[in-house]
């Protein structure tokens, strides 16, 4: 009577409790999976969408300088980076808020004025550094921080090239007064520098020691704007460059800064760039088109359309206007 009633608690135990089947496991596991992989992609979205807020709050925080840098230089807009001079070697030193520089870029001058210091020991004999704070950093290519290989790019042709051609300046210097619409002039952007000018088949890996154009952020520091010219800057200056152009690395856009320090996610093709069948940037300059061509609207500070500066072996005229 009693193993009866053993043998029936059992029964009505594994009755109450019953074990999954395989089938069953094998269901439950498939949903899971399954909802992982409807998950993914929007949890994907949402960390570049966060990674596109930040890199736009750090160029806002560096671009309140700009303003500052004009205020402290008599109108003078902060140059993309001060040219070579000839002489002793301090005479390319200049004060990045912590120490002295040899020839720093815009944006470092631009975080001495608002006390974000690029680097913690400054370099008075590499101009090769990679900057140190991550206010300085576009967390979706994080180690694109050497100075000249860099993740943002400025204007450097209309509000301040330094470079020189047969003893003069390329246009330097840029008076803030003349940008007459500065929340419609950019002041930097998201930069790939002269890979952009490359065939995107022909692009390679980042290199921050190196200088090939194909390389993704060579010379990425210099923005070149959308229409350039036969006869103006481009690249790195140097013979047979490709331009240096944006970088939809955001979720398929580009952060760019603007002169008046608001900030926007926007296209290469909203900001006036053209882009050949192979991804190359259009470069009327070399290649003119005709059909949608580039448009130097928010470059030029006046939102006219106006031509990039002319290299002065073109030119003898002042072209710092």
């Amino acid at each position: 009577m009693v193993r009866e009633k053993q043998i029936g608690a059992v029964r009505e135990f594994t009755h109450r409790y019953p074990a999954f089947t395989l089938v069953e496991l094998l269901v439950v596991i498939s949903i899971i999976a399954l909802l992982i992989a409807i998950l993914i992609p929007s949890l994907k979205k949402a960390r570049d969408q966060a990674k596109g807020v930040v890199c736009l709050t750090h160029l806002r925080s560096l671009s309140h300088g700009w303003h500052m840098y004009a205020d402290d230089n008599n109108d003078v807009c902060l140059p993309g980076r001060y040219g070579s001079t000839a002489g002793p070697p301090s005479a390319n030193w200049y004060d990045v808020g912590n120490g002295l520089k040899l020839r720093p870029r815009w944006v470092a001058t631009m975080g001495k004025y608002v006390g974000i210091f690029a680097f913690n020991q400054p370099s008075t004999t590499n101009d090769r550094q990679n900057y140190d704070s991550a206010v300085y950093q576009c967390p979706k290519v994080p180690e694109w921080i050497n100075e000249r290989n860099y993740a943002y790019g400025y204007n450097h042709q209309f509000l301040g090239n330094p470079r020189k051609t047969n003893g003069k300046y390329h246009n330097y210097p840029v008076q803030r007064t003349r940008m007459r619409n500065l929340a419609g002039t950019v002041m930097a952007v998201d930069c790939m520098g002269t890979a952009a000018g490359v065939a995107r088949a022909a692009r390679k890996p980042f290199n921050p020691a190196g200088s090939d154009f194909a390389e993704l952020g060579n010379h990425g520091w210099t923005l070149d704007p959308p229409r350039l010219t036969a006869t103006s800057d481009r690249g790195t200056g140097d013979p047979g460059t490709p331009m240096a152009g944006p970088d939809e690395r955001h979720s398929g856009g580009v952060n760019a800064m603007y002169c008046d320090g608001h900030g926007e996610r926007t296209s290469a093709y909203a900001l006036g760039y053209r882009t050949q069948p192979d991804g190359a940037l259009v470069d009327q300059g070399i290649a003119p088109v005709t059909d949608d061509p580039p448009t130097n609207r928010w470059f030029d500070g006046l939102g006219l359309d106006h031509d990039p500066p002319t290299l002065p072996q073109y030119s003898a005229t002042d072209i710092a206007r």
